[in-house]
């Protein structure tokens, strides 16, 4: 069983602080949208897809705590906490998509004949549906991943490589790029997985490589700066991410350090996964890809604390006085994604994406 990142009922949520994992697995209480936000922003809670849903979700709780005189002014609280929810992180687009979708659920339900008590309800219950379809769709993002690997690379085990933390603790459940390591994993087409330890943050190291233990899957932790040898060395079959923000044309933003793992290098010495052909997937739901964001260079790349890098648990690690740029994300070219942008509708290259991706929310 995956590990389990957010606890919902109706009223309450708890959210799995992970800013203290591995070492402690503490839940807290998110009692509204102002404790949503903080979580957000100071990363007790992270990964595009569950950035959303908590976000959403101390909306809903905060809501079960409140009556409104009108619809009118229901629909103007919901929307001003929605507007403050999307600032605590820009660059994941998940939360402004979720809060586009919500705004237009109340906006239409305040001329369906409800009271203005059963519009709170209703709009309690679509976010609570946002839980049980973000783990089909991971699940579904898993399948398809798995399946054009296991069709595209010739190799009788995968060895796969992966950056950051896309698993259960960064969705509902089960996960996105680390979704498909699992489905490999579980039809027994993985041979081994290698995640990096994700500098500053060491995403990688604390959580990535936390879930990979807790779930059995055989697996290795690198430093971020042993991605080209180990591409060299062990033979990796494919590299598979996840995704922040997608741009219609393919361009994505991901966690810092993604770009140098797909990066088309010039010299041997590069950190590149098409100089040693080894293709390049990102995993995502549709809500990471925004079709409003023409390219990579629409995306608010979020700046975080010279802190990060210069101290550990509080000590400094770095000289004093020394500056610091610390941007959250990087913005991969669509051209490096050579093994596709895998989503719940299947995968697809990124000249495909955005009329595939429109065909199937038409459809759905």
């Amino acid at each position: 069983m995956s590990l389990e990142a957010i606890r919902y009922k109706p009223g309450h949520l708890e959210i799995l602080n992970q800013l203290l994992l591995p070492h402690q697995t503490i839940y807290e209480t998110v009692k509204n949208t102002e404790d949503g936000w903080q979580a957000i922003r100071q990363m007790k809670v992270r990964g595009a897809p569950a950035i959303a849903i908590v976000g959403s979700l101390s909306l809903a709780v905060e809501l079960a705590t409140k009556c409104f005189d009108s619809k009118d002014s229901l629909i103007d609280w919901v929307v001003a906490r929605l507007d403050y929810l999307v600032t605590a992180r820009p660059t994941a687009v998940n939360m402004a998509i979720a809060s586009a979708k919500l705004k237009k659920f109340v906006k239409l339900d305040k001329y369906a004949g409800t009271t203005t008590e059963e519009m709170k309800c209703c709009l309690i219950a679509e976010i609570e549906s946002m839980l049980a379809k973000d783990i089909a769709d991971n699940k579904a993002i898993g399948s398809h991943g798995a399946n054009h690997m296991m069709a595209n690379i010739k190799a009788e085990k995968i060895v796969a490589m992966t950056h950051c933390n896309t698993g259960s603790l960064a969705t509902a459940g089960y996960g996105t790029a680390l979704g498909v390591v699992r489905a490999l994993h579980e039809t027994g087409a993985l041979e081994h997985v290698y995640c990096t330890e994700t500098r500053p943050y060491n995403q990688g190291s604390r959580l990535t490589a936390y879930e990979l233990v807790h779930d059995h899957i055989p697996s290795t932790l690198i430093a971020d700066s042993m991605v080209s040898i180990a591409l060299k060395e062990k033979k990796v079959s494919a590299i598979v991410v996840g995704a922040d923000r997608v741009a219609a044309n393919g361009d994505t933003a991901n966690k810092i350090g993604t770009y140098q793992l797909a990066i088309s290098g010039k010299f041997g010495n590069k950190i590149s996964a098409k100089y040693h052909k080894v293709p390049f997937y990102i995993a995502a739901p549709s809500t990471s890809v925004d079709l409003a964001c023409k390219s990579g260079s629409d995306i608010i790349i979020e700046e975080r604390p010279q802190k990060e890098l210069t101290h550990l648990k509080g000590q400094p690690i770095a000289a004093a006085g020394i500056d610091c740029w610390n941007p959250a994300f990087d913005v991969t070219p669509a051209d490096l994604i050579t093994g596709g942008i895998v989503t719940e509708f299947g995968v697809f290259k990124p000249s495909e994406l955005q009329g595939k991706i429109k065909k199937n929310l038409s459809n759905g």
